[in-house]
């Protein structure tokens, strides 16, 4: 006996019902349900079957072929319930996956959400949760709990007020913690929880954007990592961050989590699977500050435009990132950044003595302007059938470099693989490693050495700091995941003398709605 449950009823239907029944009626599949015999249950004895899955668009749909709608209970009942709850989902205008989906009413009882969407307006809530220990090394041990509740807005302006092609967007964070991991317990400088940040609630991005074709135009303020020098395969990971090469390196950490800047981004869309994309942005988005940038700019509010500009370039290129391709997914990111404004030197002063050096007048020679080059790749090894193109196993690999003379970092990469839907009865689970190396610059190296060779330093040369994180992220239903993490840091901020070599674990837990 078949039993569910549609609208706020019971069904129950004999096994003996059903002539037949397609074994690809899962996720992404399709399959068709052959109905006979109705024994009156239906006003219609014509229908003959139902047909769900997915159409040559790739949108998932589902039709009657001859039936009336109590058919469609046959259906849900057999496997099409969960890509109908989520067609159902996304026309009120919830983002899936999300805990809507699984709440009476999708969550929405008064029809609030869905009166909104109609008017081309969409909303998320987003909200992570961190508890991490540091369980030996680094400046001290001990547990922190931190989260992160962010807001997303997007209004369709077409939709809205009639402005075609135009759209806005703005998002918002609630920051928490009772310590920070890195900074207070670890002492390194490569991320291991990516929400890390001053408690507050501080506005992230407001733009408006208008498309013109293939053309796409971003204007106000930008955050550089929603859409520069990241690996998507890598966002199950808590290191996974805005590049320690970058954030060192660019004046207030650069405009990304939790800062970002005014700014104007392009973007243009090749006929086929590549993407070239232009941005530039008011070069410091906290200003001169003498402790954590994000405390100079605890709101997000100072909307800087007067500073040195930053700009930074991106072409992307896919393949086999379709829902209906078969063949070995890649993504491939080749770009590179600039800055306009002046970089201090990382060993000598303005006349060539060492800054270590007592001879030495204590002014840094100054360099006008820095920049990096980067690539970033994603790559399936293996493709289950009927997969999309973050299934199976993939890799991932994020490279950079920088000159020596003027930043702390000069090389980094960071890389992993990831296991997506490998566990029977688990298909959303995904699980893998990452590892980050950053290296620090030769004029680093060559000023702790004057420092040694002087007698002012006692510990070894900074040379690398290396982070390898082990994950599991487990589905407990749609929109909410939980994430045991392991992280291993090897020389916190380049050495394993000053802050000796951490091992930190914890849990995540994200929720959206």
């Amino acid at each position: 006996m078949w039993r569910f449950r549609v609208f706020g009823r019971n069904f129950s239907y004999g096994k003996a019902l059903f002539r037949g029944y397609s074994s690809h009626s899962h996720f992404g599949g399709g399959g068709v349900i052959r109905l006979s015999a109705f024994q009156g249950h239906f006003r219609d004895p014509a229908v003959q079957e139902w047909w769900f899955g997915a159409d040559e668009t790739g949108r998932e749909r589902m039709k009657a072929r001859r039936y009336s709608f109590p058919c469609a209970l046959i259906a849900l009942a057999f496997g099409a319930g969960p890509l109908w709850a989520q067609s159902a989902a996304q026309s009120i205008g919830i983002t899936v996956p999300s805990i809507a989906t699984s709440l009476p009413q999708y969550g929405d009882p008064f029809g609030t959400r869905k009166w909104l969407n109609d008017r081309g307006i969409t909303y998320s809530l987003i909200y992570t949760n961190d508890v991490l220990g540091n369980l030996s090394g680094g400046i001290r041990t001990g547990t922190i709990d931190q989260g992160k509740l962010e807001t997303q807005l997007l209004v369709d302006l077409e939709k809205l007020a009639g402005w075609k092609n135009w759209s806005f967007y703005a998002n918002a964070f609630g920051i928490y913690n009772d310590g920070r991991i890195r900074r207070d317990y670890v002492g390194g400088i490569n991320t291991i929880a990516a929400i890390e940040a001053t408690p507050t609630v501080r506005l992230s991005e407001l733009w408006l954007e208008r498309w013109a074709g293939p053309v796409s135009f971003r204007f106000g303020q930008l955050a550089a990592d929603a859409e520069f020098f990241y690996s998507d395969l890598s966002q199950i990971f808590l290191q996974s961050d805005w590049p320690t090469i970058a954030a060192e390196n660019l004046p207030g950490g650069g405009p990304a989590y939790p800062l970002s800047a005014v700014g104007a981004r392009i973007k243009y869309e090749f006929p086929k699977d590549a993407s070239l994309l232009l941005a530039i942005f008011n070069g410091d988005p906290a200003g001169p500050c003498s402790g954590d940038p994000d405390t100079c700019n605890r709101y997000g509010l100072n909307f800087r435009i007067s500073d040195p500009a930053f700009m930074i370039g991106e072409l992307q290129f896919r393949r086999n990132r379709g829902k209906h391709d078969t063949d070995l997914a890649t993504t491939l990111k080749i770009g590179g950044w600039t800055h306009l404004g002046q970089f201090p030197d990382k060993r000598y002063d303005n006349v060539g003595v060492p800054l270590a050096s007592p001879a030495s007048n204590g002014m840094p020679l100054l360099h006008r302007g820095d920049y990096g080059i980067y690539g970033v790749i994603d790559q399936q090894l293996y493709r289950p059938s009927g997969g999309d193109g973050d299934s199976g196993v993939s890799v991932f690999a994020r490279g950079s470099v920088s000159p020596s003379n003027q930043n702390l970092i000069n090389f980094y990469v960071d890389g992993g693989i990831v296991f997506g839907g490998m566990i029977p009865n688990r298909p959303y689970d995904r699980f893998g490693a990452s590892v980050i190396y950053a290296r620090f610059s030769d004029s680093v190296r060559g000023f702790d050495q004057d420092q040694i060779n002087f007698g002012t330093l006692f510990t070894p040369p900074r040379d690398y700091e290396t982070n390898l994180e082990l994950t599991y992220v487990a589905q407990i239903v749609p929109g909410w995941t939980v994430q045991p993490v392991y992280t291993s840091i090897w020389h916190p901020s380049g050495t394993g003398i000053r802050y000796p070599d951490a091992q930190v674990t914890g849990v995540r837990s994200v929720v959206r709605f």
